[in-house]
């Protein structure tokens, strides 16, 4: 080990303590999911209910400008009422897949 530089022999010894280190701290994933899961699960009515009320005031500002724009005689109305009537239908959509993915 002689030959050996001295910033060589630092890496080696880097890369050495490296992966020691990412053997002791490897930990079992499944309990962290489901630890997340039930966590996530415990306040979903209340971030449901959250989301629903925005995607409401989301709604009403939506049409109020559709409103304005049809009164003005914009020619994208329809653009805009898809526009959003889409985002309002996501924000229910959303709330399902996450009702489904997690089971509640």
């Amino acid at each position: 080990m002689k030959n050996i530089s001295k910033s060589k022999k630092y890496a080696l010894a880097f890369l050495t303590m490296f992966s020691f280190m990412g053997s002791l701290m490897a930990q079992d994933g499944e309990a962290g999911i489901t630890a997340a899961s039930e966590a996530i699960s415990g306040y979903f009515d209340s971030v449901s209910t959250l989301i629903l009320a925005i995607g409401a005031i989301v709604g009403l500002i939506g049409a109020i400008r559709v409103y304005v724009a049809w009164n003005s005689g914009d020619r994208d109305v329809n653009r805009m009422i898809m526009g959003w009537f889409g985002a309002c239908i996501f924000l229910v959509v959303v709330g399902l897949v996450l009702q489904a993915f997690f089971s509640i």
